[in-house]
């Protein structure tokens, strides 16, 4: 019961913030102007319903089209993501051989300074 009588507060107030708007004359020209550019639209589309039609079909190819574009950026993420895993245990067995070899070989260089 209280949350009908909180929609119908909602809807009340927009409706009287609405009328009390209007008493300021650019915002009833503007609403006027506003008013007559969507009347000229709904009755230029309801004359001509195929450009209606058209204007769907062409915003569905955009957006079929974007989805298969960035599901086809995805799977070559995926591509890519798959083979950093693979790749990744390789570097570090590469690393870290390089890292022994370093610390062999600084080894070896320490062997012989002390034997000078």
């Amino acid at each position: 019961m209280s949350s009908s009588k909180f929609w119908k507060g909602i809807i009340i107030g927009a409706v009287a913030g609405g009328v009390i708007s209007l008493f300021d004359r650019t915002t009833r020209i503007s609403v006027l102007e506003g008013c007559q550019k969507v009347t000229g639209k709904v009755n230029h589309y309801v004359k001509h319903p195929g450009e209606v039609v058209e204007y769907v079909k062409e915003s569905t190819g955009k957006i079929r089209s974007t989805i298969e574009e960035v599901g086809e950026e995805v799977t070559f993420i995926a591509e890519k993501i798959e083979e950093l895993r693979e790749i990744t245990p390789q570097v570090v067995d590469v690393v870290m051989d390089t890292k022994e070899a370093f610390v062999d070989q600084e080894q070896h260089v320490s062997e012989r300074e002390r034997e000078v």
